[in-house]
């Protein structure tokens, strides 16, 4: 039988998502630790993406097999109590016939976040990312229209990218900001049917870069000639967040 699972996690101390050959903490890997010990035999957990080193999520969703007399919308509670602090199961359901949970993902949403301050904010810094400079809003939400739609992103990819393609559409950008205890906080949500290797901090750094005073003409040559020199830098892992994956149709019925 196929399961789904719901997982949120903090990837600061994690080496990523996928199990690695040198041993390194992943999160596949307490996940799959915790399934042999709900299964009683080795359990492979597939997720939806592989997200980086340092990268979080609120909303990755995960497949696996097995057999289990357990309830699966029960399986959350034995993972979790598996599971360390920072990874848990939001929810746990058994899967749609035929679902696959990376071949049927229709759209993700990841969320960049970066702040203001005079310095370091502890509370921040986990999750966001501190720069110098306050942007221009209405700037980065030029840089946002150009980037949205269907485009060749060979230039948003980082060295080392195995996609057959870049040719990815992005259906939105979202950019907000608000300004709390002498700091503010930006968010920028990208929606997209997939993304390349750093693709969504390689926007993020853009947008940014436009916002401080850099032109957009960049971003047109770059869809035109692919040239990564042409791009800003790309923005560190800390903060970024995978929101959310659409497969189209409702997996769990209250992940809270």
């Amino acid at each position: 039988m196929r399961y789904v699972l719901l997982v949120s996690y903090d990837g600061t101390h994690f080496a990523g998502y996928q199990r690695q050959k040198r041993g390194e903490r992943t999160v596949q890997g307490v996940l799959e630790q915790a399934a042999g010990e709900i299964f009683g035999t080795p359990t492979r957990v597939t997720a939806s993406g592989r997200t980086d080193a340092g990268v979080h999520a609120e909303g990755q969703v995960c497949h696996l097999d097995g057999e289990t007399g357990i309830p699966p919308a029960k399986l959350r509670e034995c993972f979790n109590r598996l599971l360390p602090p920072d990874c848990k199961v939001r929810a746990s359901a058994a899967a749609p016939c035929g679902f696959d949970v990376t071949r049927g993902a229709r759209k993700k949403t990841y969320v960049y976040r970066f702040y203001t301050a005079p310095c370091d904010l502890p509370l921040c810094s986990r999750y966001a990312v501190r720069i110098k400079e306050r942007p221009d809003l209405s700037r980065m939400r030029e840089a946002a229209a150009l980037l949205t739609g269907e485009h060749d992103f060979a230039a948003f990819s980082a060295a080392g990218s195995s996609a057959k393609t870049t040719v990815r559409t992005i259906y939105a950008v979202e950019i907000c900001s608000e300004t709390k205890d002498g700091h503010t906080m930006y968010e920028v949500a990208v929606t997209g049917s997939g993304f390349l290797y750093n693709m969504v901090r390689i926007l993020t750094g853009e947008i940014l870069a436009v916002g401080c005073g850099k032109t957009t003409e960049n971003i047109v040559r770059a869809f035109r000639t692919g040239e990564r020199s042409l791009i800003a830098r790309t923005m560190p892992p800390a903060g970024l967040t995978l929101r959310s994956v659409d497969y189209g149709v409702s997996l769990f019925e209250d992940p809270e």
